[in-house]
């Protein structure tokens, strides 16, 4: 793939896909964390003369954080200490005079791509690139940098739609994240732990399989709704409260695929063995094995209990590599969080190289603090895709784009 020291950027209109989709409240956004992680490679590019056009995407249609990208570039000017042009436009012709203007070291961030209706579903490369989107801009760019990890995992105009158009190049977070991530997947080190948690069922089975059937990982321990899956296909009984509200999320059809794994692999995945409820407004812990459990019957399972954080606690700092994605419980609730940040940290304070991602691992992170992981990762689905041995769309589209302009340089 291209990496950014193959090309000379001065005076070139360079698109940048950056992912800035960030959790917003009344409008403003409340977390600058990925603007942070894409700063270097847009500091990279104005110092090499860059005359610099800005994508990201905000929310989906309909939903409550669907925004313009006017409060995306004021953090940014913020963050750059420089101004940054909010373009109400996405690749008509106001954003492609816009862009013919910028003179070297100045910077636009163009309207949110997905009030472009092609940016909005996943299509085929050849698809994508005879969109209007890539068509209008591709008369006004020269060079495109793609910095968007934590959307890889989409194959949409803006993601892949240029790579055999112009030259598609590898962002310095792009470069990272693949860097770490590929340390941790073909590391030969052992034992490799992987900590599947939060809500994402479907995705961390393809996970689990993946690295345990290609011997990738030693042990999977288990929290969140992925721990509850794999609890009852353990067979062991949850309760009427909590196989309700599985149902509801429609995860309860994977208790079945759990089962097949644990058929496969059963010493190599562990789950809780206890849980904490909420019981009349404080955290009660329930042994699996105990009495108590009736009370499953009536409270739901908001975290996994004390006795099971210090037993993952001691796998993990056995661990070379660790990899984790999903939080424990609903950490929000600081009576909660026991699980979520007790893993973090024993990840934290483990010698092991580690690699966590997921948004919610990553507020979690920063909500408590938790210093001491190698590689924060800004892609949840992303990551989760990777590991699951399947083929990421704009790493293919990247490796595309250096084939057929290779021999241009």
């Amino acid at each position: 793939m291209f990496r950014l020291s193959d090309f000379d950027f001065h005076n070139k209109a360079v698109f940048l896909r950056a992912d800035l989709n960030s959790p917003m409240k009344d409008g403003k956004i409340i977390s600058d964390a990925r603007f942070r992680a894409v700063l270097p490679t847009i500091k990279y590019l104005l110092e090499s003369g860059a005359r610099l056009v800005i994508g990201t995407h905000q929310g989906k249609p309909y939903s409550e954080d669907y925004a313009t990208t006017e409060e995306h570039a004021r953090v940014l000017s913020e963050l750059l200490n420089q101004h940054v042009e909010y373009v109400e436009d996405v690749f008509g012709r106001y954003a492609r005079e816009k862009i013919k203007e910028l003179k070297p070291g100045e910077v636009l961030m163009l309207e949110n791509l997905r009030f472009s209706a092609e940016e909005v579903k996943n299509k085929p490369i050849e698809e994508c690139e005879k969109t209007f989107f890539v068509k209008k801009l591709s008369q006004v760019i020269d060079l495109v940098v793609n910095d968007a990890f934590a959307a890889a995992h989409r194959s949409q105009p803006s993601l892949v739609g240029f790579a055999r158009v112009k030259p598609m190049i590898m962002g310095l977070l792009m470069e990272r994240e693949v860097e770490a991530l590929s340390k941790a997947y073909y590391s030969k080190e052992r034992p490799r732990v992987y900590v599947l948690g939060g809500a994402k069922v479907d995705d961390s089975l393809r996970v689990a399989e993946n690295v345990l059937r290609k011997g990738k990982a030693d042990l999977i321990l288990t929290g969140g709704l992925v721990a509850n899956v794999f609890t009852l296909a353990k067979g062991f009984d949850l309760g009427r409260r909590n196989i309700e509200f599985m149902e509801r999320k429609g995860i309860l059809k994977y208790v079945d695929w759990a089962e097949r794994i644990l058929d496969e692999f059963y010493p190599f995945v562990k789950t809780p063995v206890d849980f904490a409820v909420d019981y009349k407004g404080e955290r009660l812990e329930i042994d699996l094995l105990s009495e108590e459990k009736r009370l499953f019957d009536e409270y739901q399972i908001l975290d996994i209990g004390s006795r099971t954080v210090e037993k993952y606690r001691q796998v993990l700092m056995q661990a070379k590599i660790i990899v984790a994605n999903g939080p424990m419980g609903v950490f929000e609730r600081e009576e909660f969080a026991v699980g979520t940040v007790g893993v973090f940290k024993a990840i934290a304070e483990s010698p092991a190289f580690s690699v966590v991602g997921g948004g919610h691992s990553i507020a979690s992170i920063h909500k408590y603090r938790i210093e001491g992981i190698s590689h924060v990762s800004t892609g949840g689905g992303a990551m989760l895709t990777f590991f699951a041995g399947e083929k990421l769309p704009v790493l293919e589209a990247l490796s595309l784009s250096y084939e057929k302009f290779k021999g241009h340089l």
